[in-house]
């Protein structure tokens, strides 16, 4: 994709792109249940960054969103051990995150509302990864 990206820009200098890549929490957060979801998320976190460097000189940004616990088919088989963490103050903010959450962050990153921030991390989850005491 990146190749494709660079010969669009090439060939149209007012070509404007990015890539925005959704990760998880669990590229960074370690959930030993779900090994394979951390390693496969932390790979994209990586993908993130090098193609960030790659598609730099034809400013073209890439992104990661971030979400943290989102309310979807994947976690409702642990929505009661979430309700309780959630209530217990996993997160900043109160309650479960939704897709439109996830949605408006992409959504503003395609429209270019984040000029000069190719290759950053945009945690989406309610503040459940702030260090707190």
């Amino acid at each position: 994709m990146t190749n494709l990206m660079v010969g669009w820009k090439k060939a149209d200098p007012g070509f404007q792109g990015c890539i925005i890549n959704l990760s998880s929490v669990s590229a960074t957060v370690a959930s030993v249940n779900r090994g394979e979801y951390c390693i496969s998320k932390a790979g994209i976190s990586m993908a993130t960054r090098l193609w960030a460097v790659r598609l730099g000189e034809f400013n073209i940004p890439v992104y990661e969103v971030r979400p943290g616990v989102i309310d979807t088919d994947m976690t409702s088989g642990v929505r009661e051990k979430y309700d309780r963490m959630i209530s217990e103050g996993l997160m900043v903010e109160k309650r479960w995150g939704t897709p439109q959450d996830v949605g408006k962050v992409v959504a503003a990153l395609a429209l270019g509302d984040l000029p000069y921030g190719t290759g950053q991390v945009i945690m989406v989850d309610g503040g459940m990864t702030l260090p707190r005491l």
